[in-house]
Formats: C-alpha cells, structure tokens, sequence
C-alpha cells in the first residue's frame, strides 16, 4: 500500500497500529469477540490522538493475554494474573504513561483477583479492560470466576454450581474512580467508554461482555458465534433503560456505573517524594486529556 505523506494518522485508520508485518494470522477462533476488543481500544486511542510511544498495553496469560502481541505500541505479555502488578510498577516509573491492561474475566478476577482489588483500591491510573466471555477458553474450557450457575463447563460437567463474580460491582466497592460494561455487540458504546476511561484520572475498569463458541458455546449448545452475538443483542439493556424497566432482572446492563474524582496513586506518591526530599520528583507529567 502506498503512503502519501501528506496524509494525516486518521486517514490511515487503525492500520498504523497493527503489527501486522510480524504477528498475523492471530490465534484467536474465527467468530470470535476479543478481536473486537481490540478494534474498540484502537479506534479510542486514535480518537485521543494519542502518541504511540506514550500508550502501552500490558496482557496476562489466556486468550485475552495475546492482544498485545498484535498492536505496535509499547507492550508487554506477562505471567498468569499478574498484568496489574506490571503495569502498577510501569505507571510508578512513568506516570505520563497511558497504560491499558487487557485481562480475560480467569486471569483478572481468579488467579489476579488480589491484584485487581489492590489496584482499584490505589486508585492507580490504569485502564482495566477485562474481557468477560464466562470461561477459561484458551486452557480447555474450565469453569472461570463469571461462569453463570447451572451452565457446563469441562470442570462442572453436572453444572457449575458457584456464583458467578459481579466484576463491576466488585471494582466498585473496591474503589475504582471509573466503572462501565458494554458488550462486543453493541461496538460503538464500547468505544466511548473504553475512550472515556482512559481520559479517566485513576482506575478505570470497563468489562467487556463476549463469548466463547468455543468451549462455553459447545458446552450449553449455545450453537453458532453469530447466535452467541445475537443473544448479546437481545439480552442487554442500557443503564438508562434498566432504571425505568420491570423485567430488566436478568439482563446484561451496559454503559456507565460509577464515575468519580479522588486523589490518583502516583500523584500522590510524587508528593511523597517532594515531603521526603525537599524538591519535586525529577521527571515530568503530561496533562492527560480530559484531566482536571
């Protein structure tokens, strides 16, 4: 493809963020919803005009974990439930940093379900995009934090008799400054709120409702990925819409939960520096957009 350089980043679509000399095919199922995870988080930093050398994308292990591995910004693919605590020490190393986590709802709530409370409790500014699709896919299809009661999975093969984790409400309490669901379905609201929690000063959490055909699908006979989306569609209901609803119990409620200003981890730890020293930490902040 030719390039004329008088063409500005927008003209070029997300293309430019892609590396998509080195890492393509992907290995994710075809039908599959965190490729359109990842379109949303490409198409929010193109809207915030953000430098690519200033964004970096921090993964744990799953199917989710891969995304990284696809989009040339700074990035890093870490160990199983850990992707928090990396990103926590890159965001105290370089707090101009925009830093997105991409967890699935295994990696984000069981094995790093510490971690994801301790980081909504600092109020640290990472974004926190947890990919909700009810299952361990990548693994083999055990049961995972968020699997619905009674549904199958190759742990629970008489039905899985757990609660399942409520991720938005948990972040939440556990005192995340930003909190929204949308769902692989319903792609345009997703991109506003993944672009309204990365302007987020502190913790922003947004789960993304998906699928797994796969495994999850097989295993409820849900039948095909575009069966899967379709109940996605019939089955959700905006924030606005629920409050108004009778028969909204049940539903998958999407849009924004909880949205707050409060005193952001590494600002504060900047102004421990200068108490302990005398003088103000040696490196410079970025006013973020849409920062106050």
């Amino acid at each position: 493809m030719g390039e004329d350089k008088g063409m500005k980043r927008h003209d070029h679509g997300t293309y430019e963020y892609l590396r998509h000399h080195k890492r393509f095919p992907h290995v994710w199922c075809a039908g599959c919803g965190i490729g359109i995870v990842m379109g949303s988080i490409l198409r929010s930093v193109q809207e915030l005009e953000l430098n690519q050398d200033d964004v970096a994308i921090i993964s744990g292990i799953g199917c989710t974990g891969r995304m990284p591995v696809y989009m040339d910004f700074n990035t890093m693919h870490t160990t199983h439930g850990r992707a928090l605590a990396f990103a926590t020490g890159l965001k105290l190393a370089r707090p101009e940093m925009e830093i997105v986590v991409v967890m699935g709802d295994g990696d984000a709530l069981a094995i790093g379900g510490n971690h994801f409370i301790h980081a909504a409790r600092r109020n640290i500014g990472l974004t926190a995009i947890v990919v909700n699709n009810s299952i361990y896919g990548m693994t083999g299809g055990q049961s995972s934090p968020t699997t619905p009661l009674d549904s199958f999975s190759a742990t629970a093969p008489y039905g899985h008799i757990e609660q399942p984790f409520p991720i938005s409400d948990l972040a939440i309490a556990a005192g995340a400054a930003f909190v929204a669901r949308g769902t692989v379905y319903h792609v345009t609201q997703l991109d506003k709120l993944i672009e309204q929690a990365i302007r987020k000063r502190g913790f922003a959490v947004v789960e993304a409702v998906s699928y797994c055909h796969t495994t999850f699908g097989r295993a409820n006979k849900l039948k095909s990925p575009v069966d899967m989306m379709r109940q996605l569609r019939e089955n959700s209901i905006t924030v606005q819409a629920a409050a108004k609803a009778d028969d909204g119990d049940g539903k998958i409620v999407r849009g924004i939960f909880h949205d707050e200003e409060k005193p952001e981890f590494t600002e504060l730890y900047d102004q421990v520096i200068e108490r302990a020293s005398g003088s103000p930490p040696p490196r410079k902040r970025q006013v973020r957009r849409g920062w106050v």
